[in-house]
């Protein structure tokens, strides 16, 4: 009787003590599942942050390859607009060019036998769209000491040039003119000198006929030479009205030559000349050349 007793009561015991564990389960079941549930939208949310993340990123990425793409189309286009203007504007470098020029010999403004030989000038020439050019120079020939005889003195003067001048070949950088123009042809000194040691200066006017080379773009310097011919119609004359010649005595019944050249002056001759300039650009430009401009000033301020 006691056995069974006994036994009944660690019976019971075991059962009470089953079911306590079996909740403790089911309370650690559910503290775990809401950790769980808990913990899910946590690392839901992690993920779309870097999703979001990624896409803001490339999105940026996105937006800066678009701006490059733009940025190199619109150099492109930049470039072809400019190579179109240019080349629009090779096809006429000489038309409305101003020059303001500084040079030596027949031109600026003329040539001569003793001394140095050229004259030292400035000129300015205005080449028009059907290309010819107006032009006009001033200069001066200095003073200087005779070659054979240093006690005695060469006369300095000055001299002037008008002309008309016609331009070939607009497209090409080198310009074939043709030049007529009016003005101090030539000079030479008295062979014999004056009280003061000093030989006269016997210059004249003439026309001139010149073939000029010029180099001119759409840059700014310019360079011109010259090579031509003279003619003084009163260096042909045989009297007094020559200033090459004069009266041998009081009474004027010869002539003799004033100059070293026993005949004179000549009155035609060869001359020359060599110039350097400064080209304004174009003063009436077309719409190509002036989108030219604008875009270059674009640049400029831009930096590129």
């Amino acid at each position: 009787m006691f056995k069974k007793l006994c036994l009944t009561l660690c019976l019971t015991a075991f059962l009470a003590w089953a079911d306590e564990f079996d909740d403790f389960d089911d309370d650690a079941g559910a503290v775990s599942a809401a950790n769980t549930e808990a913990a899910a939208p946590a690392e839901s949310a992690g993920a779309g942050s870097d999703d979001e993340f990624e896409e803001v990123e490339d999105s940026q990425m996105s937006r800066s390859k678009r701006e490059d793409m733009e940025a190199r189309k619109k150099f492109e286009e930049d470039q072809r607009a400019d190579e179109y203007a240019n080349s629009l504007r090779r096809r006429d470098w000489l038309k409305d060019r101003l020059m303001l020029q500084i040079g030596m010999g027949s031109r600026y403004p003329f040539m001569g036998e003793t001394g140095m030989g050229m004259g030292f000038g400035a000129g300015a020439e205005y080449i028009t769209r059907w290309h010819f050019g107006l032009y006009g120079s001033f200069g001066f020939l200095p003073k200087g000491t005779d070659t054979d005889f240093d006690d005695i003195e060469l006369e300095g003067g000055t001299g002037y040039k008008v002309g008309l001048n016609y331009y070939l070949f607009p497209k090409n950088p080198l310009h074939l003119g043709l030049s007529v123009s009016y003005g101090t042809v030539y000079f030479d000194h008295n062979v014999k000198p004056d009280d003061d040691g000093i030989r006269p200066l016997i210059k004249v006017d003439g026309v001139q006929f010149d073939a000029i080379i010029a180099y001119l773009t759409n840059e700014w310097y310019y360079l011109q030479f010259s090579f031509g011919m003279y003619y003084a119609p009163k260096l042909a004359k045989k009297d007094e009205s020559n200033p090459s010649m004069r009266w041998t005595d009081k009474r004027k019944e010869a002539l003799e030559s004033a100059v070293v050249n026993e005949d004179g002056m000549s009155k035609t001759g060869i001359v020359f000349g060599i110039a350097i300039g400064y080209a304004l650009p174009e003063f009436f430009p077309d719409d190509t050349e002036k989108r030219r401009r604008e875009r270059e000033k674009e640049r400029e301020r831009s930096g590129r």
